[in-house]
């Protein structure tokens, strides 16, 4: 006897999405320092017909949300999860920028980790160029 095949939680989301007829999700990634040059690239990719996901903000910057230091640092690790969850959900990652730093690189590998496709708008930057 033959058992079902169980789906697992990333083969129900791509069968959701495609019932739903979703456009592809794509995720963008790269320093902060970047932030004009994602808004481009989210202008761009949406015109491509894409839903596009980016960096929720510059944890860097004063901001009244992240004022004291102790709660910026929770802020910055939860804005993280989120990010990595982005990342779970796109169907591909979009890098921008002509630098890579340690978070960038981290989250690279990460999508890696989970076979997601990923562009680079400055090839030549790729961690595996």
């Amino acid at each position: 006897m033959s058992y079902p095949h169980l789906l697992t939680p990333e083969e129900k989301l791509a069968d959701a999405k495609t019932l739903l007829s979703l456009p592809p999700v794509v995720v963008i990634c790269g320093s902060i320092r970047f932030t004009t040059e994602m808004t481009e690239a989210d202008l761009r990719e949406t015109k491509a017909g894409r839903i596009v996901v980016q960096p929720a903000r510059d944890t860097k910057s004063p901001h009244e949300l992240s004022s004291d230091p102790l709660e910026a640092e929770t802020l910055k690790v939860r804005l993280g999860d989120l990010h990595r969850a982005k990342i779970r959900l796109a169907d591909e990652v979009l890098v921008v920028g002509d630098y890579i730093g340690g978070s960038t690189r981290a989250e690279i590998a990460y999508a890696r980790s989970l076979g997601k496709p990923i562009r680079f708008t400055h090839p030549e930057v790729a961690p595996d160029a």
